[in-house]
């Protein structure tokens, strides 16, 4: 892939990590496709939501943001598989938690957007 490619999944993510810091379910709503597949994969903590639903879980968040918390979190890899279709693994830190994500990433026209989330957690690192 070209390094726009790389550099539009870069944005993306970064509205992406924006957005969650910012619990700005406006500002996720332009990174996901509006088919998301939400699933977290931890033992016991399973869950597989829709996108309004887990924009709902997001809107009844206290923002990291404006809890003066600094943002943690860090793009691990970018892998293209062909001209629309891209993996994209990443860690985070948020609500005490820390975070590893598989996002799997589609383009529709000129747009990336984020159509499935799985995730694992566990308790934050301190």
């Amino acid at each position: 892939m070209t390094p726009a490619h790389h550099q539009q999944i870069r944005d993306l993510m970064e509205g992406y990590f924006e957005g969650l810091h910012q619990a700005d379910s406006a500002k996720l709503r332009r990174v996901f496709h509006p088919r998301l597949a939400y699933v977290c994969a931890t033992e016991g903590e399973e869950l597989y939501l829709d996108l309004d639903s887990y924009m709902t879980r997001v809107d009844g968040r206290d923002p990291a943001a404006l809890r003066g918390q600094p943002r943690a979190d860090r793009l691990l890899e970018i892998a293209f598989v062909g001209d629309r279709l891209a993996r994209v693994t990443a860690r985070m830190s948020l609500m005490g938690r820390s975070y590893t994500d598989l996002l799997t990433v589609i383009r529709e026209g000129a747009d990336w957007r984020i159509v499935a989330k799985v995730f694992v957690f566990s308790p934050q690192e301190t």
